[in-house]
């Protein structure tokens, strides 16, 4: 079992028990998703903002145009900082002071890179549409040059990471517990509803295979 060395900047300090250093649990919680909060600095000032990204073995990638401050201040500063979040379930306790949330969270430490090279480069753009909805890359059309060309990629370079995970109900106080309060958990789920055809597709066109499997796989 593979897992992040624990450190000062990496380490799980509120509720360790709930900590995972696993690379395959933290690899978990990246597929799980596409969009992850990613930290930087622009002119002495903190900034955080969501972005779709891909997955290839422990490297995450980012694109943009060319001029995006935030893919630019990466590359700038040559390392980065991404969260990734799942909400699982609302935890309804007894008391105020009890209620919380299940979820699955992972904090990425990284280098950051622009991708020159042509190859990775596509390969990079691949990913990132294939994370999204797998199989997706290859029903498209190609990217003509000018579309290339203007496009930024940042790969980043997991150095270290971390994950928090609760998946448990409600702990309340003992002396609570006979108090005429509900409290229970409240699952929450992300699902996919009936894809919807874009109007100007021609009426005999189907919707295609890959598409009809991510909503099924995520419709319930």
């Amino acid at each position: 079992m593979s897992t992040y060395t624990i450190s000062e900047l990496n380490q799980v300090k509120r509720g360790p028990k709930r900590a995972t250093y696993d690379v395959e649990q933290i690899n978990n919680i990246l597929d799980a998703g596409f969009l992850g909060y990613v930290s930087y600095n622009y002119e002495g000032k903190a900034i955080c903002l969501p972005m779709a990204y891909g997955r290839i073995d422990n490297k995450i990638y980012l694109h943009g145009s060319l001029k995006n401050r935030m893919l630019l201040a990466l590359a700038e500063a040559k390392e980065a900082s991404m969260t990734i979040m799942h909400l699982d379930a609302l935890i309804l306790a007894r008391s105020g002071f009890h209620h919380s949330v299940n979820y699955r969270s992972a904090t990425l430490f990284t280098s950051a890179t622009i991708v020159e090279d042509k190859e990775k480069k596509e390969a990079a753009l691949k990913c990132v549409v294939d994370h999204m909805i797998p199989g997706r890359w290859k029903t498209l059309r190609p990217m003509n040059l000018k579309e290339f060309n203007s496009t930024l990629v940042i790969e980043m370079e997991i150095q270290t990471a971390s994950a928090k995970i609760r998946d448990v109900g409600v702990v309340d106080e003992k002396s609570d517990l006979d108090l005429p309060v509900w409290a229970g958990v409240i699952p929450i789920k992300q699902v996919a509803e009936l894809p919807v055809k874009d109007p100007l597709l021609p009426k005999q066109m189907r919707t295609p295979k890959h598409v009809i499997s991510y909503y099924k796989k995520n419709k319930m």
